[in-house]
């Protein structure tokens, strides 16, 4: 593979890189005042890689296509699909952002720089087939989230919830590299293929610590019980636009990374990771669901439901099957739209003065004041519980038919059976919004951006969103037929 092969293949994140350190000099040079501009230009950098990682989609079909730098990176179906979610995440984040800094005088052009950073961060998670690009990918993401969660320097909440996710997050990334020494050293490579021919002749009890602990950090990174102690107070704490972009953003990409890692060089001792996937599938159902039934800040309770869903998520991965990978990349798609139209409605609520409301006791008769952005949230609870016929509910049924087909028919029956306590808390936005009295003044507009996102967040997982389920399904097939020959 030649070198301007590998550089083509990689040409989102090249791209991306260049414009995050072009738009640094003009950040330097056009000072406060140049924030729009970068972030329109940031907005445009995203679209462009998205539609270059669409391309690359159907491109790596032969056994060398799309393997760059000697196989440490592979531009595949499955990091296209990936890529693709991420950076449409970004740009929605990207396009509510600048109101809710703008009323606090914070908005700084930083932001979408760092913002472009963490995507080409995110992008190499997704596509290393190496331990080693792996964790310069990971840390890449890593530290621009960590400045992001404080950007606003003189909340103090901000500032609490940037160094608790640093703290944690050096945790998580020490253990994952403690794990990738241990897997270095009892399989005598860090290459993918390498380390699962290694597993498959012999899974020593160093190697097995090491996987071990590998899926441990990366459970961190997906928020997955009982690994998500940081995700509520972080959560709660960044400004809402970081919120929405955690929740999205890195989700899939640590998503995307742990299911490599688990197709690809662990493939051939499934039953090795399987028991940790399944305990980490329903601790995470259930602990997302009753955690969240106490809440009263909005931000906190969307905490609680993507530590939920991330559970409905590893049902797929427990199945270790292409569907099983399949269900896991369409209840991702699904998850981004749901999740970035949830902060998208909050961003939306704000009293007359232009704060932010968060709290149950704010959304309280919603339905008087503003009607559409209440039905609006409604069916984004509701499809965030998976309740038919919103398109949430497909996302929930291609996991759990997947893991029936894997024959772990007590791992769906007990997902189906925990996900009915997660009704409970999405339930009491009916009551407080449509059967409540009104306790404060609302704003009345918002934004025509906040409405294009909402709106078309809100008609991708209405019913009309299952006029996708035959391409999601192809596309989802196409990304899980890129670890075939690992399963």
């Amino acid at each position: 593979m030649s070198f301007a092969s590998s550089l083509y293949f990689t040409g989102a994140e090249v791209g991306l890189s260049l414009t995050g350190l072009v738009l640094l000099l003009v950040a330097a040079w056009g000072g406060q005042k140049s924030a729009r501009m970068v972030t329109i230009l940031a907005v445009a950098g995203l679209f462009g890689a998205a539609i270059f990682s669409m391309h690359l989609f159907d491109l790596a079909t032969s056994e060398v296509a799309g393997r760059a730098f000697g196989d440490l990176y592979r531009a595949d179906a499955f990091g296209s699909f990936g890529k693709v979610l991420i950076y449409l995440a970004a740009i929605a984040v990207l396009m509510v952002t600048p109101r809710f800094f703008d009323q606090r005088g914070a908005y700084r052009p930083e932001y979408p720089v760092l913002m472009l950073f963490n995507a080409v961060g995110m992008g190499m998670m997704v596509s290393a087939t190496d331990l080693m690009t792996l964790y310069i990918g990971l840390e890449m993401s890593s530290l621009s989230s960590y400045v992001l969660a404080s950007f606003l320097r003189q909340d103090s909440r901000s500032a609490e919830a940037g160094l608790k996710y640093f703290v944690l997050g050096g945790l998580a990334s020490g253990i994952i590299l403690y794990g990738v020494s241990l897997v270095y050293g009892f399989t005598g490579g860090t290459s993918y293929e390498g380390i699962r021919a290694a597993l498959e002749a012999d899974l020593s009890t160093g190697a097995l610590f090491g996987v071990v602990f590998v899926l441990a950090g990366m459970a961190f990174k997906i928020s997955a019980v009982p690994f998500h102690m940081w995700t509520p107070d972080v959560y709660e704490g960044a400004p809402t636009p970081v919120t929405a972009f955690f929740a999205t953003a890195p989700k899939v990409a640590a998503m995307g990374m742990l299911v490599r890692m688990a197709m690809e060089p662990f493939a051939g001792q499934v039953e090795a990771w399987r028991q940790i996937v399944i305990f980490a599938a329903l601790a995470s159902i259930v602990v997302g669901a009753l955690g969240a039934i106490g809440q009263q800040n909005l931000k906190r309770l969307l905490a609680y439901s993507s530590i939920n869903n991330v559970g409905f998520i590893l049902i797929g991965l427990a199945a270790a099957t292409p569907a099983g990978v399949a269900g896991v990349m369409t209840y991702l798609a699904i998850y981004v739209a749901m999740t970035v139209g949830s902060f998208t409605a909050l961003l939306m609520l704000r009293d007359p003065m232009g704060n932010n409301l968060e709290t149950f006791a704010d959304i309280s008769g919603l339905s008087t004041k503003r009607p559409a952005l209440a039905w609006c949230l409604l069916a984004l609870m509701f499809s965030l519980a998976g309740i038919p016929p919103l398109f949430g509910f497909w996302g929930k049924f291609v996991v759990f038919q997947a893991a029936v087909q894997a024959d772990l028919v007590a791992l769906a029956a007990m997902g189906i059976a925990a996900s009915v306590i997660g009704a409970f808390y999405y339930l009491k936005f009916i009551k407080v919004m449509f059967f409540d009295e009104p306790t404060r003044e609302l704003e009345t507009e918002s934004p025509l951006g906040h409405w294009v996102v909402l709106g078309l967040s809100v008609l991708v997982i209405s019913p009309l969103g299952y006029l996708l389920t035959i391409p999601l399904g192809q596309w989802s097939a196409a990304a899980a037929a890129s670890f075939t020959a690992a399963m």
